[in-house]
């Protein structure tokens, strides 16, 4: 009886932490990304393992045959890339794509004499807000950790290297999302080709001083709003809710902040390969999506979402709505690329406008 009792009280040991198959803590057992984590079939796991080997045969030994590969048959390579890049070769392909690669050859020892022997004015706002940056990851988990560290040493190169720039909140999620697929000198040199433009517009209007290109993409954003969804761009204008208030960091981060893993690295893909012109596709394909829930109150079908839970719909999307195997589909179903270059032109002569009777202005006698 004595020793049952003890046994009673003896201390639980508690279960090691589960984690998906990104390496993210796992919330709930029940919940959709613990289904993300299931064994695979032995028809799946076959039919991965042929399409691994369709890609290493046509990127070649550590990318070797890419470049020709891409210009002999850029369909073959647009369509298996909008249909997600193998995990073990992800970094590897986004390399690739981004020209990271060759920046990383031709600036040999670059990378660690930022890290090393320079400073920075951002040190500080760096390390506060590393902790921020994918928190559930086991990755990042630990204090000074070796994920804390090595996004802190990109973080702080980069800032460094275009001191124009330096760090702003928001590079830290696109930081790490790289570091989880490659080392940090990698990490950098993606960062460096991402913001400079080595193959698409440069990132870097998304960071400078009063985010340019961030105003840039919600004047582009609302109007297609409007265009191609009128109904829920009416209801935005009447509630008075402009892409500022829940779309910003789509665009900062290109959805690697607050969205699930599984739908970000896809976009990722397709991002670095096609540009920004996804994230205007993925994001109309999501009110699309949500259209509905996003006009009307569920219970009382035709009363309109008021301001307040209009804003916590596009800040919370339902699990189902981000599904990457049928909201991409939706969005590479979605024409913007003119009407996108249209919207460029006509923002720019606003700002033209507006420059010029700002100048005229400071122009006249007191």
């Amino acid at each position: 009886m004595e020793k049952k009792r003890a046994e009673d009280h003896e201390v639980e040991i508690a279960p090691p932490v589960k984690v998906d198959k990104f390496g993210f803590v796992k919330p709930d057992q029940n919940s959709p990304e613990a289904g993300l984590t299931r064994s695979k079939s032995a028809f799946e796991f076959e039919r991965e393992e042929r399409r691994i080997r369709k890609w290493r045969r046509m990127i070649g030994v550590g990318g070797s045959d890419w470049k020709h590969y891409v210009r002999r048959k850029p369909h073959v390579v647009k369509r298996r890339i909008r249909k997600g890049i193998p995990d073990c070769l992800r970094g590897l392909v986004w390399q690739l794509i981004s020209g990271s690669r060759d920046l990383l050859l031709m600036n040999p020892g670059v990378y660690e004499q930022l890290v090393i022997y320079e400073t920075s004015a951002s040190e500080l706002d760096i390390i506060r807000d590393i902790s921020r940056t994918f928190p559930s990851h086991v990755f990042f988990q630990q204090r000074h950790g070796p994920g804390q560290r090595s996004l802190y040493n990109v973080l702080k190169a980069y800032s460094v290297f275009d001191r124009d720039v330096g760090y702003v909140q928001g590079m830290g999620f696109v930081a790490g999302l790289l570091l989880l697929y490659m080392s940090e000198e990698d990490a950098f040199w993606l960062l460096v080709a991402l913001l400079k433009g080595a193959v698409h517009a440069p990132m870097e209007g998304l960071y400078l001083a009063g985010l340019p290109l961030v105003q840039q993409y919600l004047f582009q954003f609302e109007n297609l709003v409007k265009e191609q969804l009128p109904k829920l761009g009416e209801h935005f204008a009447q509630e008075m809710i402009n892409p500022s208030m829940y779309a910003s960091q789509w665009f900062i981060t290109v959805f690697a902040y607050s969205f699930p893993f599984h739908l970000a690295i896809r976009v990722w893909d397709v991002f670095l390969y096609e540009g920004v012109k996804i994230v205007f596709k993925v994001g109309l394909a999501l009110l699309k999506c949500c259209q509905d829930n996003l006009l009307y109150n569920i219970l009382l079908q035709q009363v309109k979402l008021p301001f307040e839970k209009l804003i916590h719909a596009l800040r919370n999307f339902p699990d189902d709505a981000l599904n990457p195997d049928s909201l991409l589909p939706m969005a590479y179903s979605t024409k913007v690329s003119r009407r996108l270059e249209e919207l460029r032109q006509e923002y720019e002569k606003q700002n033209r406008k507006k420059d010029e009777s700002i100048g005229k202005q400071g122009e006249q006698p007191p």
